[in-house]
């Protein structure tokens, strides 16, 4: 009997919504084995030349100009994508996207970007007879994601499921699943293995993380950590940012022998099980996979726009604490030196986690829908 095949179209504006894309594929595939996947960054894919310039030119506004980026994020907020917009995105980027459909020939497809999100539906509107699902990868709901040729929304919270009715979503297509996580993030790890793998040693320690494109824009809060090297071991991942990466490397005061800056890895939910507290960007994936692991985070300097929703939901949920100063550092740094006091705190979390989070939930659904 032939799988069932799950095509899930991505972008790679920031690297979250390619990361839910494979952490759903892979969810799907290790419940059942009658699932066939395939994740495609479609720009790139379509467009192998431009598409690598489009995303670096936006990596480049993200970092240089992140207000610029909020402004237009909040100005557009109400608007969606209107069919004139579909046509041109259609048109110039994703031409032969009916053509990669045809030969796929999928049973569904699930969006984890507004520009493909769009191009689908379009698609759809022209004759195409597959349904349309779109994992919105935020706690917030902008615009761009909605499409009347969804057949059904998979959303982090209540919250954004509320603010899709408000646009005018029929409730029935609109489930509360949770943004999906990889596999590796469902259940913890062997913990003496991780260290010896890692060579890090067992202590309090901190995971820093600037996100797949590894910004640090709190750079002179990270430096200041480096003053509690000797009690609390920091371990920095910089993604695919090699420049970055050796700007650190470079400062006598990130060569400690407690302290690990690292590049690109697959493995970050094995460094989040040894470490006790996450300073990282509010990207809607990396606190999704925090909160997955009952991890205590400190955010620094969201961008305006969906990383300033991501970071008020999972604050006033308490997963987490804005990084304004160097007290907050201090105050917490303390706090996962006393092992009572941090191991009541995740455990505290992890019951939370629980009750508002299930990491396999949204593989679930799909596969449900698919029945």
């Amino acid at each position: 009997m032939r799988k069932k095949r799950v095509l899930l179209l991505s972008e790679g504006f920031g690297t979250g919504h390619t990361q839910a894309a494979y952490a759903l594929a892979v969810g799907l595939r290790q419940l059942s084995p009658k699932i066939q996947t395939r994740v495609i960054e479609l720009g790139t894919f379509l467009n192998p030349i431009i598409g690598p310039l489009i995303l670096g030119a936006y990596r480049k506004t993200v970092s240089k100009q992140p207000k610029l980026v909020g402004r237009l994020y909040r100005s557009n907020y109400d608007k969606s994508l209107n069919r004139m917009t579909q046509f041109a995105l259609h048109r110039i980027f994703y031409n032969q996207v009916s053509d990669v459909i045809r030969q796929l020939k999928p049973d569904c497809i699930v969006c984890t970007h507004p520009f493909p999100n769009a191009v689908v539906g379009r698609l759809k509107r022209l004759g195409l007879d597959v349904p349309l699902y779109t994992l919105i990868t935020d706690y917030d709901a902008h615009a761009t994601w909605t499409n009347s040729e969804v057949n059904a929304y998979f959303v982090s919270t209540p919250v954004v499921r509320n603010k899709l009715i408000a646009r005018g979503v029929p409730a029935s297509q609109i489930e509360v699943t949770g943004i999906p996580v990889h596999p590796n993030f469902w259940h913890p790890h062997d913990r003496a293995e991780i260290l010896k793998q890692f060579e890090l040693r067992d202590m309090p320690t901190v995971l820093v993380m600037g996100g797949g494109w590894g910004l640090l824009y709190g750079e002179q809060l990270v430096e200041y950590m480096t003053q509690y090297a000797d009690r609390v071991q920091l371990i920095l991942c910089m993604g695919s940012n090699e420049k970055a990466r050796e700007k650190l490397m470079a400062d006598p005061r990130f060569r400690h022998p407690n302290i690990k800056v690292m590049g690109f890895t697959k493995e970050i939910s094995k460094l989040m099980d040894v470490s006790d507290l996450l300073v990282t960007k509010p990207g809607g994936m990396t606190c999704t996979e925090g909160m997955a692991k009952g991890m205590p985070m400190l955010f620094y300097e969201p961008i305006p726009g969906q990383e300033e929703e991501n970071a008020e939901y999972f604050i006033t949920h308490g997963f987490g604490e804005l990084m304004v100063n160097t007290e907050t550092i201090d105050r917490w740094f303390r706090l996962i030196q006393e092992p009572y006091a941090a191991d009541r705190h995740r455990d505290a979390l992890m019951a939370l986690r629980n009750a508002e989070y299930h990491p396999a939930r949204c593989s679930q659904a799909v596969l449900a829908l698919m029945e």
